[in-house]
């Protein structure tokens, strides 16, 4: 059983390859990919500049929906059952191996993109929120509000009764405009001076995925007591030198604010930085998000729905920031993409 896969073999190159399904072990499963999502992570790593990344060549892809085709000798799960993973990798093909412990049920009546939406993006947004801790009538930052996190971000927090101010360009406004959101335009306005009009006493959470450029700013913007979550670098991807620079600025900005905290200088004020990791509290997360759009109360925003084979143009798609929401990967499955029913 053969299939198509993506492949990044060299800085840049993105390849487009014939491979034959893997075999499952003892506790994997194969899975037949309906759907795979496209991230900033995938952006990264062609350019060789996400933490860890394997070495050139191998395969992305975060996250992916699917059906079972083949079960290891020991695993629990079913040939037919529809899943969903986030393995980080290898998931931009139309058979991929998983580990049977980091699956999650996928129900019968969410369509694939939607679903795959939830995977690496929602759990990020919902783990983000707690992370935050907010209260019911306060007010956080998102920055990047138009992308696959931060439009599930502020639907959820919309949805636990928290004020959402967040940033994102005037052309993708209108997209957003059901969020429930307050938006600045950050191309045009100054985005500092408007928090500051909108929450004259600070914002008692910034979500920043921006990088150690962003960060003060954000840590000024926060109220007494308020939080700044860090959870990426998005604005050093063209920065030269090795991947980890970035994410050294990122720690002695913590660092620092840390000590100031620990001398009671920042009035209450801390940073945290966040990763997503699979586990038993990530399966219980996706698991929710899957109850709550089955419920309509959450609608993952899809800006692209495109074939597997033109990940390279979804890649340059993606950075350009011309669409609002996830774009999505579909294998040429006879399923891939629709519901189940």
């Amino acid at each position: 059983m053969a299939g198509t896969e993506i492949a990044f073999t060299g800085l840049g190159e993105v390849a487009v390859r014939e491979a034959d399904a893997p075999e499952p072990g003892p506790r994997g499963v194969v899975i037949r990919t309906e759907a795979t999502g496209v991230s900033f992570a995938e952006v990264q790593m062609r350019r060789g500049r996400y933490p860890a990344q394997p070495a050139f060549p191998f395969v992305p892809g975060y996250d992916l929906v699917g059906e079972i085709v083949a079960v290891g000798s020991e695993s629990s799960w079913r040939i037919g059952q529809r899943v969903a993973a986030m393995p980080r990798t290898g998931a931009w093909a139309e058979h991929v191996e998983v580990r049977d412990r980091d699956l999650v049920e996928v129900p019968a009546d969410i369509d694939a993109a939607e679903a795959v939406s939830l995977v690496l993006n929602g759990v990020t947004a919902r783990q983000l929120l707690r992370a935050a801790n907010v209260r019911r009538g306060r007010t956080i930052l998102v920055h990047g509000i138009g992308g696959g996190v931060g439009a599930l971000l502020a639907q959820l927090a919309a949805a636990d009764g928290i004020r959402v101010i967040g940033t994102a360009s005037a052309h993708r406004h209108a997209d957003l405009a059901d969020l429930g959101a307050e938006l600045i335009d950050h191309r045009a306005e100054d985005v500092a001076a408007r928090v500051r009009e909108l929450a004259p006493g600070g914002v008692d959470a910034a979500l920043d995925p921006l990088g150690s450029s962003s960060l003060p700013t954000s840590w000024r913007l926060l109220a007494p007591g308020g939080t700044l979550i860090s959870y990426g670098s998005a604005t050093t991807l063209d920065d030269a030198g090795p991947w980890w620079r970035p994410y050294l600025g990122i720690t002695r900005l913590l660092a620092g604010w840390e000590l100031r905290r620990l001398l009671g200088r920042t009035a209450g004020r801390r940073m945290r930085l966040y990763y997503v990791q699979p586990g038993e509290r990530f399966r219980a997360d996706l698991a929710e998000l899957f109850r709550m759009v089955t419920s309509g109360r959450l609608r993952p925003l899809i800006a692209e729905r495109m074939p597997l084979q033109d990940a390279e143009q979804a890649l340059d798609l993606h950075l350009s920031g011309k669409k609002t929401g996830r774009i999505v990967l579909l294998p040429a499955n006879p399923d891939a993409g629709n519901p189940k029913c």
